[in-house]
């Protein structure tokens, strides 16, 4: 979400703290994963293609699920489950 923010992968490292090469190989094995290119690289500037956008606008609320699910489950490990 950094990248999609920032569009700059340098910036966005920094805000998360890693290192940029680091950030580029992490998008580039999500984008492997996925099968889609999501970001549009240049020398001078990054810009997100449809797929990349489409991925931007529903991994807030993907991200919050996966929060819950994870909280319900470790809620249910401890004997009290609710979601």
């Amino acid at each position: 979400m950094a990248l999609v923010e920032e569009l700059h992968f340098g910036r966005a490292a920094e805000r998360v703290g890693i290192s940029q090469p680091s950030l580029s190989e992490q998008i580039r094995r999500l984008e492997y994963e996925l099968g889609v290119i999501l970001f549009e690289r240049t020398s001078r500037r990054v810009s997100m293609t449809e797929s990349g956008q489409l991925l931007a606008t529903n991994l807030p609320a993907a991200l919050t699920q996966l929060e819950r699910v994870i909280e319900a489950v470790r809620a249910q490990a401890r004997g009290g489950w609710e979601m």
